[in-house]
């Protein structure tokens, strides 16, 4: 239960087990085909550029910022968080000259420093972290932020690595350009192949780029020829992956994308009544609270590193502390897809108070335990 990978669901590790075919095989074909129905769905976008990026979360990362920024483009990334400063770096390197708009770290982005940012910079590409995994902050006002930067002519790149099939994600009708994502978060599934779309206007400019990407591997324009109508060899795709991929966004539709979101509203909401019950405050407001990723203030005078060794010494349970700004200052706990059942809520309570009262820590157990059981019957 900390900020990923999760749990990875049982049919997903079945699908695992199925023997390998060649990336070109016939039957493999369908099921990319699956696979990126499965992945618009999730997505919600009718995109036809959906495809699952060959590695990590940070490779759709980097084939989302390295295939859209060119050299000489100004990036306008966020300083809220972790995954800005990554953003910063891939633009950087793509050749990108980077301005930010700044927020503190456990903030949201606010429109207004989003339209001033724009106004004095012009950016021609705009990235922001919808679910900040550093933080535990949900980006509020999606399409107040691409309003503003459309009016620009520029770009929006969404980072949803810990958003996607977990929390509510509307591509299309919030307006973003390029989104991406990793599946070992709330599509409990290994990491290895990774979500990313992008709509034509975004692809238009990927195609007409002057030149090359600095990548081969992520370049889109040769990937085209691979998940695009050709089905042409670019590299051997992760077969075992995709497979997973499959299984757990058949899982997604199976459930249903929007009844998924408000499982992980009611169990992750059950964690956050429960520790607040117990004693123990949450970084983000409530307007920005993140139900996937839980950002538990640590109480003051507790070692933090201690509590978590605690927790997994004793329990067997993996939760993560702060990084960055907020380092020592935050427990990370997720509730992410497989992982966001009542039961590991109530585990992973048990082991916390636990943890906390041997650093003689005065927290309420019993009145998290009722708290919890409450919001899950409300």
């Amino acid at each position: 239960m900390g900020p990923g990978p999760s749990d990875v669901h049982p049919r997903v590790l079945r699908a695992m087990s199925t023997p390998l075919v060649g990336h070109l095989d016939p039957s493999f074909i369908e099921i990319m085909d699956e696979v990126q129905e499965l992945m618009r769905y999730t997505f919600r976008t009718d995109n036809q550029w959906t495809i699952p990026v060959s590695g990590t979360g940070s490779a759709s990362m980097e084939a989302a910022i390295g295939n859209l920024v060119e050299p000489g483009d100004t990036v306008l990334v966020p300083t809220n968080g972790y995954f800005g400063g990554r953003m910063e770096s891939m633009a950087e390197r793509a050749g990108g000259s980077v301005v930010h708009v700044d927020a503190p770290w456990g903030k949201p982005l606010a429109p207004a420093d989003v339209q001033d940012a724009f106004d004095e910079h012009q950016p021609d590409v705009f990235g922001f972290v919808h679910a900040e995994t550093s933080t535990g902050v949900k980006q509020p006002n999606v399409p107040e932020l691409t309003s503003i930067a459309h009016d620009h002519d520029a770009y929006v790149v969404a980072d949803c690595v810990t958003s996607l099939g977990g929390v509510e994600l509307e591509v299309d009708d919030w307006g973003i350009d390029v989104a991406y994502s990793g599946p070992q978060k709330c599509l409990s599934c290994p990491p290895g192949a990774s979500p990313l779309t992008l709509n034509d206007r975004a692809m238009d400019k990927v195609l007409s780029r002057e030149e090359e990407p600095r990548s081969w591997y992520l370049d889109l324009s040769l990937l085209e020829g691979y998940w695009g109508d050709d089905r042409s060899y670019h590299h051997t795709a992760p077969i075992t992956n995709v497979y997973a991929i499959r299984e757990a966004l058949r899982l997604v539709a199976e459930e249903g994308i929007e009844s998924r979101w408000e499982r992980h509203r009611r169990v992750a909401g059950a964690l956050k009544a429960g520790v607040e019950a117990m004693g123990l405050g949450l970084n983000p407001e409530d307007e920005y609270w993140l139900p996937s990723l839980n950002a538990v203030l640590v109480p003051g005078g507790v070692d933090a590193g201690a509590a978590i060794d605690y927790v997994l010494d004793h329990y067997d349970l993996e939760i993560a502390g702060g990084l960055g700004a907020l380092a020592g200052d935050i427990f990370r706990i997720g509730c992410m897809g497989y992982a966001a059942q009542p039961e590991n809520v109530a585990f992973l309570m048990t082991a916390l108070g636990e943890a906390l009262e041997a650093q003689d820590v005065d927290v309420d157990v019993d009145a998290g335990f009722a708290a919890m059981r409450e919001r899950l019957h409300q």
